[in-house]
């Protein structure tokens, strides 16, 4: 089956994975952490990128960013998984691939979900058991976006500034709710728009998405679409 070209819209988020291929570890080292964490920056800056979240785990990362140039995310992994692949193979003496295959990604709606797969992003490690607290894990966004630590790979989203008028509130808002864990079926709806390459939206916002890319946001309801001719034929209202 062919595969369907990745939504591609300069101005709206994506949330990107990049997995280790069969789930293998692509860190090992701080060193390993720092090479990959300068080229995400490199790549951000060349390619007309904002990155507003990021999480780097031993088998994958994630990133959450807005291109404002036409095809500014794919450029910026083709980036990032060239010069990190030579390093790690350098580095360990080895050869062959190292990631599991494209990186995935949806086009969110960041009105409704920017901050939430934020949050979604940088409590990662928790999920995973590496950390008890999201803010005990150094290689995230999340120190820069709720304590305001240095961090020159972040840039703050138009949301994330509505949280607060100063600084001060708006990291106190945002580590607040951080606090929150994301109910299950948040967790679902992002995990299966990010695997399965559909926006992340409520209807109005996939329909406009639709008609700016003349293409499914969602995936068709099971037992095929009704407003279809197929289906007016088979229940005799063609």
């Amino acid at each position: 089956m062919a595969r369907l070209p990745r939504f591609v819209l300069p101005g709206y988020p994506q949330h990107v994975i990049q997995r280790g291929n069969n789930h293998e570890r692509i860190l090992y080292e701080e060193e390993d952490y720092w090479f990959l964490w300068e080229k995400i920056g490199a790549a951000a800056e060349k390619f007309g990128c904002e990155l507003h979240a990021y999480v780097l785990m031993p088998n994958h990362f994630h990133l959450l960013l807005t291109p404002h140039l036409d095809n500014g995310v794919g450029k910026l992994m083709q980036y990032v998984g060239r010069y990190y692949v030579q390093h790690f193979n350098a580095r360990y003496q080895r050869t062959g691939t190292l990631w599991e295959g494209r990186y995935r990604a949806t086009l969110l709606d960041p009105k409704h979900f920017l901050l939430p797969v934020c949050h979604y992003v940088e409590a990662n490690p928790v999920r995973a058991g590496l950390v008890k607290s999201v803010g005990d894990y150094g290689w995230s966004s999340y120190g820069a976006n709720a304590r305001g630590d240095d961090d020159p790979l972040v840039t703050a989203h138009a949301e994330y500034e509505r949280l607060g008028r100063s600084a001060k509130a708006r990291r106190a808002a945002y580590a607040a709710q951080a606090e929150q864990p994301l109910d299950e079926a948040l967790l679902t709806r992002i995990r299966d728009a990010t695997n399965k390459a559909w926006v992340l939206g409520d209807q109005a916002y996939c329909e406009s998405i639709e008609t700016a890319l003349n293409r499914r946001a969602l995936p068709r309801q099971r037992g095929g679409d009704r407003r279809s001719a197929a289906y007016r034929r088979a229940t005799g209202r063609a």
